[in-house]
Parts: structure tokens; sequence; C-alpha cells
């Protein structure tokens, strides 16, 4: 080889530094010894950390440097023996007063570079779930954006019922206030009845269906979603004894095909079941969730000693949860709904659940960046919202209502609505 290393004794230069000419490298000219990058967002900690770890002056050094200091004007390197450097006495015995003026000065222009380059820090709220597989953490981020991409595919129009001739939205509300109470009584799982809906909403957007035929189209959708979603599927028999034996087992299958043709079989759409689950994970992630489980538990249980601290915050969170369902399969029913897009709709579900158990307007930065939704832009749905829970146990079409009055679902139905929110001057 042409080229030798540093000690080589013929003194032949490496290939790569033979073009330099007269310039020194870098480590020549001690450039490591200049203060640190503030480009990148750091933390107070890490910066008092890099100017402790500078390397020492010797007292050889510090002699130099003050011959020179007045010889070239070059700034002097931050360094833990700042004062060593520049701050002995002068021939009076006094201190040099300008130097530490300067010190000062550099330390403060540091400390500000600092803090405009602080980023606000967040919780991870997937650092419960890194070794739960199901929970997939390292693609979790990557999923939602898809499914904020793709929300608006499963969405219909919210006036599609215009171009229905012999049903109207009264028809729909009873048919999925009836599919909530069968979903109730299979014990199916929560995605089920989402999607259910959903692939209702879709299909009757695309064809027409007369009136003695719809509750067909409802049933057939209940069948679609429990093979996508469940594990052991209702057979079609029970589908028509749950439905008073009003269709054959031909026309329910008929019926399928010509429900997934109709929808090209797109059947996996992100409903607001999967927004729900993501926002109350955020929402759980709460640090100030403590003093307001403890204060929420304790004044149900009407007695400290029955609720422990680790009780209180599991209480809080359930019912946060319940309830948060509770609204939400509330607005399955309500046409009117189907106007806001399906994350839109659980952001505001938690945020006026929140709001309920807390008797305050509350929305955390957490949820606002998970969610990608301020509390402004909210509370139009949310008053909506409030409106509907106020109206839930009147009338009709209760079967929600039924539902989480029991002690299953936590009594949820039965807690008082927010309606502090209805006020538009909030």
């Amino acid at each position: 080889m042409d080229a030798a290393d540093e000690n080589n004794q013929h003194g032949v230069r490496p290939a790569i530094l033979q073009d330099m000419g007269e310039r020194r490298a870098l480590r020549d000219i001690k450039n490591f010894a200049c203060a640190p990058s503030l480009t990148c967002a750091i933390s107070k900690k890490n910066f008092a950390s890099t100017l402790e770890s500078k390397p020492q002056t010797s007292h050889q050094d510090a002699h130099i440097g003050k011959e020179n200091q007045y010889k070239a004007h070059v700034p002097l390197p931050m360094s833990s023996n700042y004062s060593n450097i520049c701050g002995e006495k002068d021939v009076n015995g006094t201190v040099v007063d300008e130097v530490e003026e300067m010190k000062n000065h550099d330390l403060k222009d540091a400390q500000v570079k600092m803090e405009d380059h602080v980023t606000i820090s967040f919780p991870d709220i997937d650092s419960g779930d890194l070794y739960n597989p199901l929970a997939a953490v390292t693609y979790v981020e990557d999923i939602y954006t898809f499914y904020r991409k793709i929300e608006v595919t499963g969405c219909v129009s919210p006036d599609y019922m215009s171009h229905q001739f012999d049903i109207n939205e009264k028809m729909r509300a009873i048919l999925i206030d009836w599919l909530i109470e069968v979903h109730y009584k299979f014990e199916l799982m929560d995605e089920t009845l989402f999607l259910t809906v959903n692939i209702l909403d879709r299909f009757l957007a695309r064809k027409t269906v007369v009136r003695k035929k719809l509750q067909l189209v409802g049933v057939t959708a209940l069948l679609l979603a429990c093979k996508y979603e469940e594990v052991c599927v209702p057979v079609v028999e029970d589908l028509i004894l749950i439905s008073d034996k009003a269709y054959t087992r031909e026309e329910i299958l008929e019926m399928e095909r010509l429900m997934v043709n109709t929808l090209q079989f797109n059947l996996s759409v992100p409903t607001p079941y999967v927004f729900l689950r993501r926002f109350l994970k955020a929402a759980a992630s709460d640090k100030k969730v403590t003093v307001c489980a403890t204060i929420y538990a304790t004044n149900i249980c009407k007695s400290k000693s029955h609720c422990s601290h680790g009780a209180a915050i599991s209480y809080y969170q359930n019912q946060l949860e319940l309830l948060s369902f509770f609204i939400i399969e509330l607005c399955l029913v309500e046409y009117k709904m189907l106007k806001f897009h399906p994350s839109l709709l659980a952001a505001a579900a938690i945020f006026t659940s929140q709001c309920t158990l807390r008797g305050h307007k509350y929305w955390t930065k957490t949820s606002e960046m998970h969610t990608t939704y301020s509390e402004d832009k909210l509370l139009d749905c949310c008053r909506l919202l409030v409106d509907i829970h106020q109206k839930s146990g009147t009338g009709k079409l209760t079967g929600v209502h039924r539902k989480y009055s029991t002690f299953k679902y936590g009594f949820a139905a039965k807690t008082e609505p927010a309606e502090f929110l209805l006020d538009t001057n909030l």
C-alpha cells in the first residue's frame, strides 16, 4: 500500500489527506472544545450534564490563556474551569469583574436558547403494552394514521334517506334499537354492533329497500359483522327465530349475497369503536386522574374507607369507559349523528364523559394530540350528545338506556348529563 498510518516512519501521508495542503485537521485546532450546539431540543438536565462533562483545563493551559487573552479576540470555550482561566486576580489583587459579567451573560444566553428549544413531552400511552403482541405497539401509530386516511370511506351521506321512497329515519332508528337488544341477547362483542350499523347504513345509501325488507337487511348486516368479528358466529336459524320467522333461510342468504356485492366486499372500515379504544387509552394516561378519581369515588361510596387509592382510580376509569360507550351507542340510533366522522364522534363522547364525571370542562393536551381535535372543535358535537343523553330514558326507543341501567354496565345511564355544556357562552 502507498499510504501509511500515522506511525509510518517514512512520512507518507494518507491518501485522503494528500490534497489538504496546509490545512489542519479539525482535531489539531481543538474544535472539540467549542460550546455544545443548541439546534436540537434538549432538556435542562442534559444541558447541565454537557457543561459539566467538558475536559478540565490544566494549570499550564490557564497560564497560557491569560497571557494570550488580549492578543487574540477569540471567544473562550465554555468550561467548568472557566474561572481558572479568566477569573484570576490582577496585580492589585482585585477580581476582574468584566470577565465575571461575561461569564454570567454567556450562561444566561445559553439558558434562553435552551428554553426556546425545549419541547413538550407527552406520556407514552403504549408503554404498558410493550410485551403484549396483540397491542402491536410497534405499528399502532401507523395503523391509526391509516385509519385517519380511510375513515371517510366508511362514512355515508347524512341525507341518504331522501333517496328512499318507502322507509325513513324513524324506521332506521327502530331497527337499530332492536339490533342493539339482539346484540345484547347474543352477548356479542362491541366491534360487531358498530360494524353492523355501518354495513346497514352503507347498504341503504346505495340500494332502495321496501319497508317489509328492512328488518331482513338489519339481520343480514348483523350476520356479516359476526362473520368478520366473532369467533363463534350465530347460525342463520338463530337469526330466523329472533326475527319471529319473518324470513326464510334462503332469503337471508340471498340478501347476504346482494349486500356483499353492493359493498364490493369492502367490510373492513374504521368505526367509532376503534377510535374510542385508542382515545380512552390516551385519557387514562392523565396524571391528574388520581385526585379526581379519589374525589369521585369517595362521593359515590360516601365513605373513604370503602375506596382505596388504587380502587378509586380503577373505578373512575371504568366509569369513564362505560359512560363513553353509553353515549356513543346512543349516537348509533340517531340519524343526525351521521354527519360526524367516526374519530370526531369518539373524541366527543370521551370529552362529554369526562365533563360529566368531573362537573367541568376537561380536555388534556395528551388527548388533543392523539385525537387531533381541540376542545373548541368538539363542543358542537358534545352539545348534541348532552341533548341525546337527556332524552335517552324517554320515548319508545330506550334499548340503550335499559342496557346501561344494569349492574353489568355500571348504571352508566343513571349518570346526570353535563347540562352546563349546553351553555353556548362557555
